[in-house]
Protein backbone atom coordinates (compact mmCIF):
# COMPACT_ATOMS: atom_id res chain seq x y z
CA UNK A 1 0.00 0.00 0.00
CA UNK A 2 3.15 2.34 0.26
CA UNK A 3 3.09 3.58 -3.18
CA UNK A 4 -0.64 3.68 -3.86
CA UNK A 5 -0.70 7.57 -3.98
CA UNK A 6 -4.23 7.13 -5.90
CA UNK A 7 -6.00 6.85 -2.67
CA UNK A 8 -7.69 10.17 -2.78
CA UNK A 9 -9.42 12.28 0.39
CA UNK A 10 -12.97 14.30 -1.14
CA UNK A 11 -14.44 17.31 1.05
CA UNK A 12 -17.32 18.71 0.10
CA UNK A 13 -18.62 21.20 2.97
CA UNK A 14 -19.00 19.39 5.96
CA UNK A 15 -18.73 16.07 4.03
CA UNK A 16 -15.27 14.04 4.23
CA UNK A 17 -15.39 11.06 2.42
CA UNK A 18 -12.82 8.72 0.21
CA UNK A 19 -12.11 7.89 -3.39
CA UNK A 20 -9.19 7.04 -5.71
CA UNK A 21 -7.82 8.22 -9.43
CA UNK A 22 -8.76 5.72 -12.62
CA UNK A 23 -7.13 8.60 -14.86
CA UNK A 24 -5.24 11.52 -14.68
CA UNK A 25 -8.28 13.89 -14.17
CA UNK A 26 -10.84 11.63 -12.86
CA UNK A 27 -11.90 10.36 -9.18
CA UNK A 28 -14.26 7.44 -8.27
CA UNK A 29 -16.67 8.20 -4.89
CA UNK A 30 -19.62 7.97 -3.62
CA UNK A 31 -22.51 10.28 -5.05
CA UNK A 32 -23.86 10.74 -1.34
CA UNK A 33 -20.08 11.77 -0.36
CA UNK A 34 -20.63 14.88 -3.11
CA UNK A 35 -24.32 15.49 -2.58
CA UNK A 36 -23.79 18.69 -1.62
CA UNK A 37 -21.60 19.75 -4.25
CA UNK A 38 -24.06 22.12 -5.85
CA UNK A 39 -23.45 24.37 -3.13
CA UNK A 40 -20.37 23.92 -1.94
CA UNK A 41 -16.81 23.26 -4.18
CA UNK A 42 -15.20 19.64 -4.10
CA UNK A 43 -11.90 19.35 -3.49
CA UNK A 44 -9.32 16.19 -3.78
CA UNK A 45 -6.36 16.13 -2.21
CA UNK A 46 -3.67 12.95 -2.41
CA UNK A 47 -2.45 12.35 1.26
CA UNK A 48 0.17 9.92 -0.12
CA UNK A 49 1.62 13.04 -2.18
CA UNK A 50 0.74 15.96 -0.07
CA UNK A 51 2.70 18.38 -2.05
CA UNK A 52 -0.28 18.56 -5.14
CA UNK A 53 -2.32 20.29 -2.24
CA UNK A 54 -6.18 20.61 -2.69
CA UNK A 55 -7.86 20.09 -6.54
CA UNK A 56 -10.76 21.52 -7.16
CA UNK A 57 -13.40 18.56 -9.06
CA UNK A 58 -16.75 18.49 -10.02
CA UNK A 59 -19.07 15.67 -10.99
CA UNK A 60 -18.75 14.63 -14.31
CA UNK A 61 -20.87 11.76 -13.64
CA UNK A 62 -23.89 10.15 -11.55
CA UNK A 63 -24.64 7.02 -11.08
CA UNK A 64 -28.52 8.05 -10.24
CA UNK A 65 -28.45 7.72 -6.55
CA UNK A 66 -31.64 9.19 -5.11
CA UNK A 67 -30.77 9.66 -1.18
CA UNK A 68 -31.76 7.10 0.34
CA UNK A 69 -29.90 4.11 2.29
CA UNK A 70 -30.67 1.83 0.11
CA UNK A 71 -31.00 3.54 -3.71
CA UNK A 72 -28.55 1.73 -5.88
CA UNK A 73 -26.39 4.14 -8.02
CA UNK A 74 -24.60 5.62 -5.41
CA UNK A 75 -21.20 6.64 -7.32
CA UNK A 76 -19.64 9.40 -8.64
CA UNK A 77 -16.85 10.45 -11.14
CA UNK A 78 -15.14 13.74 -10.35
CA UNK A 79 -13.37 15.70 -13.11
CA UNK A 80 -10.41 17.27 -11.13
CA UNK A 81 -9.56 20.64 -12.34
CA UNK A 82 -6.03 19.62 -13.69
CA UNK A 83 -4.38 16.44 -14.25
CA UNK A 84 -2.16 14.98 -11.34
CA UNK A 85 0.91 13.31 -12.57
CA UNK A 86 0.01 9.92 -10.11
CA UNK A 87 -0.15 6.33 -11.50
CA UNK A 88 -3.84 5.42 -11.61
CA UNK A 89 -5.65 2.48 -9.56
CA UNK A 90 -5.00 -1.44 -11.40
CA UNK A 91 -8.47 -3.37 -10.81
CA UNK A 92 -8.52 -6.95 -10.39
CA UNK A 93 -11.04 -9.20 -12.43
CA UNK A 94 -15.05 -9.40 -11.31
CA UNK A 95 -15.53 -11.32 -8.43
CA UNK A 96 -11.26 -11.46 -7.22
CA UNK A 97 -12.84 -9.27 -3.37
CA UNK A 98 -13.73 -13.52 -2.57
CA UNK A 99 -11.13 -15.59 -0.34
CA UNK A 100 -8.85 -13.27 1.11
CA UNK A 101 -8.11 -10.37 3.19
CA UNK A 102 -9.31 -6.94 1.50
CA UNK A 103 -8.30 -3.45 2.91
CA UNK A 104 -10.38 0.28 2.60
CA UNK A 105 -8.30 3.43 3.27
CA UNK A 106 -10.34 6.26 4.76
CA UNK A 107 -10.39 9.10 6.94
CA UNK A 108 -12.30 8.81 10.14
CA UNK A 109 -12.48 11.62 12.34
CA UNK A 110 -9.52 12.99 13.38
CA UNK A 111 -7.32 10.86 10.89
CA UNK A 112 -6.65 13.69 8.26
CA UNK A 113 -3.81 11.76 6.70
CA UNK A 114 -6.44 8.43 6.68
CA UNK A 115 -6.68 5.10 8.51
CA UNK A 116 -6.44 1.86 7.00
CA UNK A 117 -9.60 -1.07 7.79
CA UNK A 118 -9.09 -4.89 7.56
CA UNK A 119 -12.24 -6.53 5.77
CA UNK A 120 -13.42 -9.61 3.96
CA UNK A 121 -16.56 -9.76 1.22
CA UNK A 122 -18.91 -12.36 2.80
CA UNK A 123 -19.69 -15.50 -0.17
CA UNK A 124 -23.31 -15.62 -1.25
CA UNK A 125 -25.04 -13.24 -4.18
CA UNK A 126 -25.37 -9.53 -3.98
CA UNK A 127 -27.50 -7.36 -1.62
CA UNK A 128 -30.13 -6.41 -3.99
CA UNK A 129 -28.30 -7.07 -6.78
CA UNK A 130 -25.95 -4.50 -5.62
CA UNK A 131 -23.85 -4.54 -2.65
CA UNK A 132 -21.38 -7.09 -1.31
CA UNK A 133 -21.16 -7.50 2.19
CA UNK A 134 -18.19 -6.87 4.26
CA UNK A 135 -17.09 -8.07 7.86
CA UNK A 136 -14.31 -7.21 9.97
CA UNK A 137 -11.32 -9.51 10.48
CA UNK A 138 -11.07 -9.12 14.04
CA UNK A 139 -12.91 -7.13 16.11
CA UNK A 140 -10.03 -4.87 17.68
CA UNK A 141 -8.82 -3.25 14.31
CA UNK A 142 -10.32 0.05 12.67
CA UNK A 143 -14.21 -0.20 12.01
CA UNK A 144 -15.51 1.41 8.83
CA UNK A 145 -16.65 4.75 9.59
CA UNK A 146 -17.64 7.87 8.44
CA UNK A 147 -14.83 9.35 6.11
CA UNK A 148 -14.72 5.62 4.62
CA UNK A 149 -17.57 6.09 1.74
CA UNK A 150 -15.81 5.93 -1.76
CA UNK A 151 -12.87 3.94 -0.31
CA UNK A 152 -11.48 1.76 -2.62
CA UNK A 153 -10.95 -1.81 -1.53
CA UNK A 154 -8.16 -3.58 -2.36
CA UNK A 155 -6.52 -7.03 -2.32
CA UNK A 156 -3.06 -7.48 -1.08
CA UNK A 157 -1.51 -7.13 -4.11
CA UNK A 158 -3.52 -3.72 -4.14
CA UNK A 159 -5.41 -4.11 -6.93
CA UNK A 160 -8.87 -2.83 -6.46
CA UNK A 161 -12.20 -5.10 -6.19
CA UNK A 162 -14.61 -1.99 -5.64
CA UNK A 163 -15.54 0.63 -3.37
CA UNK A 164 -16.90 1.06 -0.04
CA UNK A 165 -20.48 3.04 -0.32
CA UNK A 166 -22.26 2.13 3.29
CA UNK A 167 -20.53 1.77 6.91
CA UNK A 168 -21.91 0.40 10.06
CA UNK A 169 -24.09 1.95 12.15
CA UNK A 170 -21.76 1.56 15.76
CA UNK A 171 -18.54 0.97 16.30
CA UNK A 172 -19.68 -2.30 17.72
CA UNK A 173 -21.36 -3.59 14.26
CA UNK A 174 -18.12 -4.24 11.97
CA UNK A 175 -19.89 -4.39 8.78
CA UNK A 176 -19.92 -2.37 6.00
CA UNK A 177 -21.22 -2.84 2.35
CA UNK A 178 -19.13 -2.07 -0.77
CA UNK A 179 -20.31 -1.71 -4.64
CA UNK A 180 -18.04 -4.16 -6.91
CA UNK A 181 -16.61 -3.33 -9.58
CA UNK A 182 -19.14 -5.09 -12.34
CA UNK A 183 -21.98 -2.90 -10.50
CA UNK A 184 -20.23 0.29 -10.69
CA UNK A 185 -19.58 -0.07 -14.11
CA UNK A 186 -23.62 -0.47 -14.75
CA UNK A 187 -23.26 3.64 -13.42
CA UNK A 188 -20.50 4.14 -15.31
CA UNK A 189 -19.50 2.59 -18.58
CA UNK A 190 -15.59 4.00 -18.13
CA UNK A 191 -14.76 1.52 -15.93
CA UNK A 192 -15.31 -1.21 -18.83
CA UNK A 193 -12.31 -0.52 -20.20
CA UNK A 194 -9.99 -0.26 -17.00
CA UNK A 195 -11.64 -3.41 -15.81
CA UNK A 196 -10.19 -7.18 -16.77
CA UNK A 197 -12.72 -9.32 -17.32
CA UNK A 198 -12.63 -13.00 -18.54
CA UNK A 199 -11.87 -13.67 -22.48
CA UNK A 200 -11.73 -10.18 -23.04
CA UNK A 201 -7.92 -8.79 -24.19
CA UNK A 202 -6.91 -5.46 -23.23
CA UNK A 203 -6.73 -4.66 -26.76
CA UNK A 204 -10.22 -5.80 -27.63
CA UNK A 205 -11.82 -3.87 -24.95
CA UNK A 206 -9.48 -0.54 -25.35
CA UNK A 207 -11.11 -0.61 -29.32
CA UNK A 208 -14.37 -0.97 -28.17
CA UNK A 209 -14.80 1.89 -26.09
CA UNK A 210 -12.18 3.95 -28.37
CA UNK A 211 -14.86 3.37 -31.61
CA UNK A 212 -17.79 4.17 -28.37
CA UNK A 213 -15.86 7.31 -27.87
CA UNK A 214 -15.34 8.50 -31.77
CA UNK A 215 -19.06 7.69 -32.30
CA UNK A 216 -20.37 10.29 -29.57
CA UNK A 217 -17.84 12.65 -30.01
CA UNK A 218 -18.96 12.46 -33.90
CA UNK A 219 -22.48 12.53 -32.95
CA UNK A 220 -23.45 9.95 -34.99
CA UNK A 221 -27.34 9.18 -36.37
CA UNK A 222 -28.56 6.20 -36.67
CA UNK A 223 -25.88 4.19 -34.92
CA UNK A 224 -28.61 1.93 -33.05
CA UNK A 225 -27.44 0.56 -29.66
CA UNK A 226 -30.29 -2.23 -29.54
CA UNK A 227 -29.20 -3.52 -33.06
CA UNK A 228 -25.45 -3.68 -32.65
CA UNK A 229 -26.33 -5.48 -29.20
CA UNK A 230 -28.36 -8.35 -30.93
CA UNK A 231 -26.51 -8.71 -33.57
CA UNK A 232 -23.07 -9.02 -31.54
CA UNK A 233 -25.00 -11.83 -29.50
CA UNK A 234 -26.56 -13.55 -32.18
CA UNK A 235 -29.77 -15.08 -31.93
CA UNK A 236 -28.66 -17.52 -29.33
CA UNK A 237 -26.93 -15.34 -27.13
CA UNK A 238 -29.08 -13.18 -24.45
CA UNK A 239 -31.84 -11.54 -25.01
CA UNK A 240 -32.16 -7.82 -25.19
CA UNK A 241 -32.85 -6.11 -21.83
CA UNK A 242 -36.24 -5.59 -20.69
CA UNK A 243 -36.46 -1.36 -22.24
CA UNK A 244 -33.29 -1.88 -24.51
CA UNK A 245 -30.36 0.51 -23.98
CA UNK A 246 -30.06 4.36 -23.60
CA UNK A 247 -26.82 4.61 -24.88
CA UNK A 248 -23.85 3.03 -26.85
CA UNK A 249 -21.92 2.84 -24.00
CA UNK A 250 -24.53 1.19 -21.85
CA UNK A 251 -24.99 -1.65 -24.82
CA UNK A 252 -20.76 -2.49 -24.69
CA UNK A 253 -20.72 -2.34 -21.00
CA UNK A 254 -23.14 -4.58 -21.14
CA UNK A 255 -21.77 -6.90 -23.75
CA UNK A 256 -18.58 -7.32 -22.01
CA UNK A 257 -20.10 -7.76 -18.28
CA UNK A 258 -22.79 -9.79 -19.22
CA UNK A 259 -22.21 -11.64 -22.32
CA UNK A 260 -20.79 -15.00 -21.52
CA UNK A 261 -19.54 -15.20 -25.36
CA UNK A 262 -16.12 -13.63 -25.30
CA UNK A 263 -16.39 -13.13 -29.37
CA UNK A 264 -19.10 -10.83 -28.88
CA UNK A 265 -16.95 -7.95 -27.89
CA UNK A 266 -15.32 -8.31 -30.95
CA UNK A 267 -18.56 -8.47 -33.10
CA UNK A 268 -20.03 -5.07 -31.25
CA UNK A 269 -16.85 -3.58 -31.97
CA UNK A 270 -16.19 -5.05 -35.91
CA UNK A 271 -20.05 -3.88 -36.44
CA UNK A 272 -19.96 -0.39 -34.75
CA UNK A 273 -16.57 0.06 -36.92
CA UNK A 274 -18.29 -0.76 -40.26
CA UNK A 275 -20.55 1.77 -39.48
CA UNK A 276 -18.52 4.62 -38.47
CA UNK A 277 -16.98 3.75 -41.67
CA UNK A 278 -19.38 4.29 -43.59
CA UNK A 279 -21.83 6.98 -44.88
CA UNK A 280 -22.65 10.40 -42.45
CA UNK A 281 -26.24 7.94 -41.63
CA UNK A 282 -24.90 4.42 -42.58
CA UNK A 283 -28.07 2.82 -43.54
CA UNK A 284 -27.90 -1.22 -42.84
CA UNK A 285 -27.82 -3.48 -45.92
CA UNK A 286 -30.98 -5.32 -47.24
CA UNK A 287 -32.54 -7.47 -44.66
CA UNK A 288 -31.91 -11.27 -46.66
CA UNK A 289 -35.29 -12.31 -45.28
CA UNK A 290 -35.97 -15.87 -45.13
CA UNK A 291 -39.94 -15.62 -45.04
CA UNK A 292 -42.02 -18.12 -43.48
CA UNK A 293 -45.97 -17.42 -44.65
CA UNK A 294 -49.08 -18.25 -42.95
CA UNK A 295 -51.46 -17.39 -45.88
CA UNK A 296 -55.25 -17.72 -44.45
CA UNK A 297 -58.43 -17.20 -46.71
CA UNK A 298 -62.38 -17.49 -46.65
CA UNK A 299 -62.99 -21.41 -47.84
CA UNK A 300 -66.56 -20.60 -48.91
CA UNK A 301 -67.57 -23.78 -47.34
CA UNK A 302 -69.72 -21.98 -44.59
CA UNK A 303 -69.01 -18.95 -42.28
CA UNK A 304 -66.56 -20.49 -39.72
CA UNK A 305 -64.73 -22.34 -42.39
CA UNK A 306 -61.25 -20.88 -43.57
CA UNK A 307 -58.01 -22.43 -45.38
CA UNK A 308 -54.68 -21.97 -44.42
CA UNK A 309 -51.56 -22.36 -46.55
CA UNK A 310 -48.05 -22.84 -44.68
CA UNK A 311 -44.92 -22.23 -47.22
CA UNK A 312 -41.50 -21.07 -46.23
CA UNK A 313 -39.05 -19.86 -48.78
CA UNK A 314 -35.60 -20.53 -49.27
CA UNK A 315 -33.18 -19.01 -51.83
CA UNK A 316 -35.53 -17.59 -53.12
CA UNK A 317 -37.87 -20.51 -54.05
CA UNK A 318 -40.96 -21.15 -52.44
CA UNK A 319 -41.59 -24.70 -50.22
CA UNK A 320 -45.09 -25.38 -49.47
CA UNK A 321 -45.49 -27.11 -45.43
CA UNK A 322 -49.16 -27.84 -45.83
CA UNK A 323 -52.45 -26.78 -46.34
CA UNK A 324 -55.69 -27.52 -45.03
CA UNK A 325 -59.64 -26.68 -44.32
CA UNK A 326 -60.34 -25.46 -40.99
CA UNK A 327 -62.59 -24.22 -38.33
CA UNK A 328 -61.59 -20.93 -37.38
CA UNK A 329 -61.11 -22.57 -33.77
CA UNK A 330 -58.71 -24.56 -35.20
CA UNK A 331 -56.19 -22.77 -37.37
CA UNK A 332 -54.53 -21.88 -34.12
CA UNK A 333 -53.30 -25.25 -33.34
CA UNK A 334 -52.77 -26.16 -37.32
CA UNK A 335 -50.58 -22.97 -37.46
CA UNK A 336 -48.34 -23.94 -34.45
CA UNK A 337 -47.41 -27.49 -35.97
CA UNK A 338 -46.63 -26.26 -39.52
CA UNK A 339 -44.23 -23.02 -38.62
CA UNK A 340 -42.46 -25.87 -36.41
CA UNK A 341 -41.83 -27.86 -39.81
CA UNK A 342 -41.43 -24.88 -41.56
CA UNK A 343 -38.53 -24.27 -40.47
CA UNK A 344 -36.81 -27.13 -41.18
CA UNK A 345 -37.16 -26.02 -44.69
CA UNK A 346 -35.14 -23.15 -44.18
CA UNK A 347 -30.91 -22.86 -44.17
CA UNK A 348 -28.97 -22.93 -40.99
CA UNK A 349 -27.52 -19.45 -41.38
CA UNK A 350 -31.66 -17.53 -42.49
CA UNK A 351 -33.28 -15.26 -40.76
CA UNK A 352 -37.23 -16.03 -40.26
CA UNK A 353 -39.75 -13.31 -41.13
CA UNK A 354 -42.90 -14.83 -39.82
CA UNK A 355 -45.50 -13.50 -42.10
CA UNK A 356 -49.67 -13.39 -42.07
CA UNK A 357 -51.33 -12.92 -45.40
CA UNK A 358 -54.96 -11.93 -43.73
CA UNK A 359 -58.21 -11.27 -45.01
CA UNK A 360 -58.57 -7.32 -44.42
CA UNK A 361 -61.06 -7.72 -42.16
CA UNK A 362 -58.68 -9.84 -40.36
CA UNK A 363 -55.79 -7.85 -39.83
CA UNK A 364 -56.29 -6.59 -36.56
CA UNK A 365 -56.30 -10.59 -35.61
CA UNK A 366 -53.45 -11.07 -32.33
CA UNK A 367 -51.43 -14.00 -34.33
CA UNK A 368 -48.55 -12.28 -32.78
CA UNK A 369 -49.63 -13.24 -29.29
CA UNK A 370 -50.31 -16.51 -30.64
CA UNK A 371 -48.19 -19.01 -28.53
CA UNK A 372 -44.83 -20.63 -30.08
CA UNK A 373 -46.19 -24.24 -28.89
CA UNK A 374 -48.56 -26.27 -26.54
CA UNK A 375 -45.37 -26.41 -24.48
CA UNK A 376 -43.64 -22.86 -24.87
CA UNK A 377 -46.11 -20.39 -24.24
CA UNK A 378 -43.75 -17.69 -25.84
CA UNK A 379 -45.76 -15.52 -28.07
CA UNK A 380 -44.88 -15.86 -31.45
CA UNK A 381 -44.31 -11.77 -31.69
CA UNK A 382 -41.54 -12.16 -29.05
CA UNK A 383 -39.56 -15.11 -30.24
CA UNK A 384 -39.19 -14.01 -33.78
CA UNK A 385 -40.29 -11.17 -36.22
CA UNK A 386 -43.80 -10.93 -37.22
CA UNK A 387 -45.56 -8.96 -39.52
CA UNK A 388 -49.08 -9.31 -41.05
CA UNK A 389 -49.84 -8.71 -45.05
CA UNK A 390 -53.67 -8.19 -46.82
CA UNK A 391 -54.30 -11.01 -48.77
CA UNK A 392 -55.77 -8.79 -51.48
CA UNK A 393 -52.70 -6.44 -51.57
CA UNK A 394 -50.21 -9.80 -51.28
CA UNK A 395 -52.01 -10.80 -54.74
CA UNK A 396 -52.46 -7.89 -56.58
CA UNK A 397 -50.34 -7.18 -59.62
CA UNK A 398 -50.21 -3.71 -59.79
CA UNK A 399 -49.86 -3.13 -56.20
CA UNK A 400 -47.06 -5.60 -56.00
CA UNK A 401 -45.56 -3.24 -58.77
CA UNK A 402 -46.23 -0.53 -57.25
CA UNK A 403 -44.80 -1.18 -53.99
CA UNK A 404 -41.39 -2.83 -55.47
CA UNK A 405 -40.63 0.84 -56.39
CA UNK A 406 -41.55 2.08 -53.01
CA UNK A 407 -39.14 -0.08 -51.49
CA UNK A 408 -36.17 1.14 -53.78
CA UNK A 409 -36.74 4.46 -52.61
CA UNK A 410 -36.65 3.49 -48.83
CA UNK A 411 -33.64 1.32 -49.10
CA UNK A 412 -31.96 4.69 -49.68
CA UNK A 413 -32.23 5.22 -46.07
CA UNK A 414 -35.03 6.02 -43.57
CA UNK A 415 -38.58 7.31 -43.94
CA UNK A 416 -40.77 9.81 -42.02
CA UNK A 417 -43.59 8.94 -40.08
CA UNK A 418 -47.29 9.94 -41.47
CA UNK A 419 -49.68 10.18 -38.49
CA UNK A 420 -53.33 9.42 -38.61
CA UNK A 421 -54.36 10.66 -34.96
CA UNK A 422 -57.32 9.32 -32.71
CA UNK A 423 -60.27 10.95 -33.86
CA UNK A 424 -59.01 12.26 -36.90
CA UNK A 425 -61.31 14.99 -38.87
CA UNK A 426 -59.08 14.73 -41.85
CA UNK A 427 -61.28 13.56 -44.99
CA UNK A 428 -60.27 10.12 -46.24
CA UNK A 429 -59.09 11.47 -49.75
CA UNK A 430 -57.32 14.37 -48.06
CA UNK A 431 -54.92 11.79 -46.53
CA UNK A 432 -55.10 9.49 -49.95
CA UNK A 433 -53.62 12.83 -51.15
CA UNK A 434 -51.16 13.67 -48.82
CA UNK A 435 -49.55 10.19 -48.51
CA UNK A 436 -49.74 10.41 -52.54
CA UNK A 437 -47.69 13.45 -52.35
CA UNK A 438 -45.29 12.75 -50.00
CA UNK A 439 -44.72 9.23 -51.87
CA UNK A 440 -45.58 8.05 -47.82
CA UNK A 441 -43.62 4.78 -47.29
CA UNK A 442 -44.40 4.50 -43.26
CA UNK A 443 -48.10 5.40 -41.69
CA UNK A 444 -49.34 4.65 -38.21
CA UNK A 445 -52.41 4.94 -36.54
CA UNK A 446 -53.16 6.14 -33.13
CA UNK A 447 -56.59 3.84 -32.86
CA UNK A 448 -57.29 0.49 -34.46
CA UNK A 449 -58.31 -0.38 -38.41
CA UNK A 450 -61.81 -1.15 -36.55
CA UNK A 451 -62.16 2.69 -35.29
CA UNK A 452 -60.90 4.34 -38.48
CA UNK A 453 -61.74 1.92 -41.21
CA UNK A 454 -61.80 4.16 -44.44
CA UNK A 455 -58.79 6.13 -43.23
CA UNK A 456 -57.11 2.73 -43.22
CA UNK A 457 -58.51 0.80 -46.14
CA UNK A 458 -57.02 4.90 -47.87
CA UNK A 459 -53.22 3.94 -46.64
CA UNK A 460 -53.60 -0.09 -47.89
CA UNK A 461 -54.78 0.76 -51.49
CA UNK A 462 -51.79 3.45 -51.77
CA UNK A 463 -50.30 1.43 -51.31
CA UNK A 464 -48.38 2.32 -48.27
CA UNK A 465 -45.62 -0.48 -47.50
CA UNK A 466 -45.28 -0.12 -43.95
CA UNK A 467 -48.22 0.65 -41.24
CA UNK A 468 -48.36 -0.10 -37.59
CA UNK A 469 -51.33 0.64 -35.11
CA UNK A 470 -52.52 -0.49 -31.63
CA UNK A 471 -55.04 -3.60 -31.68
CA UNK A 472 -56.61 -2.19 -29.20
CA UNK A 473 -56.92 1.06 -26.91
CA UNK A 474 -58.07 4.31 -28.13
CA UNK A 475 -61.63 3.53 -30.14
CA UNK A 476 -61.15 6.74 -32.46
CA UNK A 477 -63.96 8.58 -31.40
CA UNK A 478 -64.13 11.89 -29.32
CA UNK A 479 -63.54 11.35 -25.70
CA UNK A 480 -62.26 13.07 -22.69
CA UNK A 481 -58.73 12.95 -20.96
CA UNK A 482 -54.99 11.58 -21.85
CA UNK A 483 -55.57 10.02 -25.71
CA UNK A 484 -54.18 6.02 -25.19
CA UNK A 485 -53.74 6.42 -29.13
CA UNK A 486 -51.58 10.05 -28.92
CA UNK A 487 -49.26 8.40 -26.74
CA UNK A 488 -49.32 5.42 -28.84
CA UNK A 489 -47.88 7.47 -31.93
CA UNK A 490 -45.63 9.82 -29.73
CA UNK A 491 -43.83 6.94 -28.47
CA UNK A 492 -43.67 5.15 -31.58
CA UNK A 493 -42.65 7.76 -33.51
CA UNK A 494 -39.69 8.30 -30.89
CA UNK A 495 -38.80 4.50 -31.39
CA UNK A 496 -38.60 4.46 -35.29
CA UNK A 497 -36.86 7.64 -35.62
CA UNK A 498 -33.46 6.78 -37.52
CA UNK A 499 -34.38 3.05 -37.97
CA UNK A 500 -34.11 1.85 -41.73
CA UNK A 501 -37.89 0.49 -42.68
CA UNK A 502 -36.21 -3.19 -43.88
CA UNK A 503 -35.38 -3.30 -40.13
CA UNK A 504 -38.55 -2.63 -39.05
CA UNK A 505 -39.68 -6.39 -38.08
CA UNK A 506 -36.82 -6.43 -36.17
CA UNK A 507 -37.44 -3.36 -34.10
CA UNK A 508 -40.82 -4.46 -33.44
CA UNK A 509 -39.44 -7.93 -32.24
CA UNK A 510 -38.20 -6.02 -29.46
CA UNK A 511 -40.54 -3.55 -28.75
CA UNK A 512 -42.80 -6.60 -28.24
CA UNK A 513 -40.55 -7.79 -25.55
CA UNK A 514 -40.13 -4.90 -24.03
CA UNK A 515 -43.92 -4.71 -23.19
CA UNK A 516 -43.83 -8.48 -22.17
CA UNK A 517 -41.45 -8.36 -20.30
CA UNK A 518 -43.00 -5.01 -18.45
CA UNK A 519 -44.16 -5.13 -14.57
CA UNK A 520 -47.61 -4.34 -16.24
CA UNK A 521 -47.67 -6.01 -19.94
CA UNK A 522 -51.27 -4.27 -21.01
CA UNK A 523 -50.18 -0.93 -19.95
CA UNK A 524 -47.08 -0.90 -21.83
CA UNK A 525 -47.41 1.78 -25.10
CA UNK A 526 -46.14 -1.07 -27.59
CA UNK A 527 -48.53 -4.25 -26.14
CA UNK A 528 -51.08 -4.64 -29.32
CA UNK A 529 -48.22 -3.17 -31.64
CA UNK A 530 -49.13 -4.45 -35.18
CA UNK A 531 -47.17 -4.30 -37.88
CA UNK A 532 -48.08 -4.45 -42.05
CA UNK A 533 -44.98 -5.00 -43.72
CA UNK A 534 -45.20 -5.57 -47.01
CA UNK A 535 -42.04 -6.01 -49.31
CA UNK A 536 -42.96 -8.52 -52.45
CA UNK A 537 -39.08 -8.90 -52.97
CA UNK A 538 -39.48 -11.08 -50.05
CA UNK A 539 -41.55 -12.85 -52.18
CA UNK A 540 -39.67 -13.31 -55.88
CA UNK A 541 -42.44 -16.38 -57.31
CA UNK A 542 -45.73 -15.63 -57.53
CA UNK A 543 -48.00 -16.84 -54.92
CA UNK A 544 -49.37 -20.07 -55.99
CA UNK A 545 -53.16 -20.32 -55.47
CA UNK A 546 -54.49 -21.87 -52.58
CA UNK A 547 -56.58 -24.80 -53.51
CA UNK A 548 -59.06 -26.87 -51.36
CA UNK A 549 -57.04 -29.45 -49.65
CA UNK A 550 -58.87 -32.25 -47.98
CA UNK A 551 -58.97 -32.14 -43.95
Amino acid sequence: MSDATWHARIECGNEVGAGFLVSARRVLTCAHVVRCSDAAEVTVSFPGRRELGGVRASVAVHGGWRGGAADPGDLAVLELERDVPLAPAAFAPPGAEHGGELVAYGFPKGYDEGMLAAYRALPGPLISGEWVQLEALTAHGQPLAAGFSGAAVTRPDGSVVGMVSAVAGSREVRVGRMLPTEVMARYWSGLGELVPTAGHAADARRRLYTLVRRAQEEARAGLDPDRLYVDAVGPFGPPLPPGGFPSLERAAGYVQWEVPEAEAVTRFADRLEELLHGDETPARPEAAWSPIVVEIEHSGAGADQVTVEVSAYRDGHRRPVGARRLPRSGVRAYVQERIDEAFTQLSPDAEELLTFVLPREWLNEPVSRWECSPDDPTPLGCAYPLVVADRSRHRSGRLRHQLAKKWQKLDAGTTSLHRVECGTRERPLSLRKRLREHDAGLTAYGAPPTAVREHFEVAVNVPVPVLLWPRTGCPGAAHTGPCPGGTFLDELAESVTGVPPADLPRLVLTLRETAEAADEPERHWAHGLQLLWDDPRCFPEPTACLHSPVA
